[in-house]
């Protein structure tokens, strides 16, 4: 080979040899890159990324509550069978006058579906909810997070608290911790999580707006509910309220319609109390004091000689009730249940809802200045069948005919003839009732109305329409009547 070939072979060995090595290390770099993206999908996170989950959810508390809680929020679908007409005249009275009974042939049953949110309280599968979600339902399904749709059975129901409880059988079941609603306060952020209007494991976030709030609607009269302006809607009735703790402290209940930001919740701790009862026993038994009760204002207390600054004045006690039996009358003003004082009626009424029948309640009060202390065992609250209406007495047929009406304040007021006694609805013919009232008068800031019966004013007897006017005198600085409205007695109280 001569030497000129022996110079380009070896150039072209050497192009060849360096050739190989890129290619080499190309096909290195290649695999070493894709290795690196397949080991990341499988790889465990890193201290460094723990650390960045760490700060993302210290950062959107919010966001943890929703990864670590949803799983033990269940939506709730129900089914309850009504019987429902095919045609609309079958509905008719008329139609019903001339066919009766038989039309009741052509009624078949449909369902009515309803939805509502729960949560997984116990690994055993006992789910809260609310009673208005469960009561009555033929067929309650339960969906979970991972997709599972199971029977659920229910357990029991407190219609009291609007709670119901519901079970499932599954396994690995997610529990929520119950948290403490006393110690909730007021500002406290708060999630609620639930089955709005279909739209399933809905997130959304908000403060404690109050406590202790009173609820009254057609279907709901309740006290002690907390007020949250997270956002609540149909759907998430039964769903947890949940704090940054990541702890249950209410359950979703109520909202009012026409506002924005005004849902209820009924604290934990009163489902605590019973939760117990409702899994062993199906339902609960509370206590019961037989008391209509008021809040202590400071004309009463005044006028009554009640050194306290809060309480509640019993405005009537109802015939054969523990309160009875145990010496209570109308008037005494408690200031103390257990040794905890009460600010309002309201503080009175939780107090005792809070104790179950048979339980015992040391009471702290004041009668004609004097403060006493009494004990009484509470009793099953009683059915319909007990009247809310004041005790009864015999009409007086001594009473003059002659009706007496004399105004004064503002209002007019009349002895109780058998005619006015039939026309207001009144039970008895005892003290004056009230025949008008004239706007912006005392009368009218007393809170008089037509048709109230007074029995008292100032602490003084009220017989007849010259009793009035003597206890009412020309000029009042302060009066404080006792009037029977509607059945209920009722404390009115008039501060100039």
């Amino acid at each position: 080979m001569t030497k000129g070939n022996k110079i380009l072979t070896g150039i072209i060995c050497a192009l060849l040899v360096a050739l190989s090595i890129s290619l080499k290390d190309n096909g290195s770099s290649f695999v070493a890159e894709n290795l690196s993206a397949a080991d990341d999908t499988v790889q465990v996170s890193s201290p460094a990324s723990k650390a960045k989950d760490a700060a993302f959810y210290a950062r959107n508390p919010v966001a943890k509550i929703a990864k670590d809680c949803s799983p033990a929020v269940v939506n709730i679908d129900t089914e309850t069978m009504v019987k429902q007409s095919p045609n609309p005249f079958m509905n008719d009275p008329f139609f019903r006058e001339f066919f009766g009974e038989e039309l009741n042939r052509f009624n078949r049953a449909v369902p009515m579906r309803g939805k509502g949110s729960g949560f997984i309280v116990d690994k055993r599968g006992y789910i809260i909810t609310n009673n208005h979600v469960a009561e009555g339902a033929d067929k309650i399904t339960v969906t979970l997070l991972d997709g599972r749709r199971l029977d659920a059975k229910l357990i029991g129901r407190d219609p009291t608290y609007d709670l119901a409880v519901i079970q499932i059988k599954a396994d690995k079941l997610p529990v929520l911790p119950l948290g403490d609603s006393d110690a909730a306060e007021i500002g406290e952020w708060v999630a609620a999580i639930g089955n709005p209007l279909g739209f399933e494991n809905t997130v959304t976030a908000g403060v404690i707006s109050g406590k202790n709030r009173t609820l009254q609607a057609a279907d709901v009269n309740f006290q002690g509910f907390m007020q949250t302006d997270a956002s609540i809607n149909p759907g998430n009735s039964g769903g947890p309220l949940i704090n940054l703790r990541g702890e249950v402290v209410g359950i979703n209940t109520a909202i009012v319609p026409y506002a924005q930001g005004i849902g209820f919740a009924v604290p934990i701790n009163m489902a605590k109390q019973v939760l117990d009862d409702l899994i062993n026993k199906g339902e609960v038994k509370r206590g019961w004091m037989g008391v209509s009760l008021q809040t202590l204002t400071r004309g009463f207390a005044d006028t009554y000689k009640i050194p306290a600054n809060g309480g509640a004045i019993i405005a009537s006690v109802m015939p054969d009730s523990p309160a009875e039996k145990s010496g209570f009358k109308r008037g005494d003003v408690i200031v103390a249940v257990d040794g905890k004082p009460m600010k309002s009626s309201q503080d009175v009424v939780l107090a005792v809802r809070n104790k179950m029948m048979g339980q015992s309640a040391e009471i702290d009060f004041y009668r004609d200045g004097r403060k006493q202390k009494l004990t009484l065992k509470l009793a099953e609250i009683p059915g319909s069948d007990v009247s809310k209406a004041a005790p009864k007495s015999a009409p007086d047929e001594k009473k003059k005919a002659v009706v007496d009406r004399i105004t004064l304040i503002g209002a007019t007021v009349s002895n109780i003839s058998e005619e006015l006694a039939s026309r207001y609805k009144l039970a008895s013919r005892e003290g004056v009732v009230v025949v008008s009232v004239e706007n912006g008068s005392i009368a009218s800031g007393l809170g008089l109305m037509q048709g109230d019966q007074i029995l008292e004013v100032n602490r003084r007897t009220i017989k007849s329409a010259t009793d009035f006017e003597k206890a009412v005198g020309r000029n009042p600085k302060t009066l404080v009547a006792l009037v029977v409205r509607e059945g209920d007695t009722l404390f009115f109280t008039y501060e100039k």
